[in-house]
């Protein structure tokens, strides 16, 4: 047996929430569904309470790293103690 149950929530919200169900090639009903078979499922709540993207200082570290190993500019160590020695830690 089914039944239908409502749900109130921020316009903003559930366009936001409707667009990355749509990358994955699901509706919200669909997405719902599966959110709540997997909470049935594995007796857990799957929500993470951090940070997905990297903030901007972050992302310029990637940027640089990219460019270091594209351009072979990087140096590597052999050791975590020589990287901790060239860090001065």
């Amino acid at each position: 047996m089914s039944v239908s149950y409502a749900l109130r929530v921020d316009e903003k919200l559930k366009e936001e929430v409707s667009a990355v169900a749509e990358y994955y090639g699901l509706d919200l009903a669909t997405m719902t569904r599966a959110l709540w078979s997997q909470i049935a499922r594995t007796k857990r709540i799957p929500l993470e309470f951090s940070d997905e993207e990297p903030n901007e200082e972050s992302l310029e570290a990637i940027r640089q790293t990219r460019e270091m190993i594209q351009n072979s500019t990087g140096k590597a160590y052999a050791t975590a103690e020589e990287l901790s020695d060239a860090l001065g830690i």
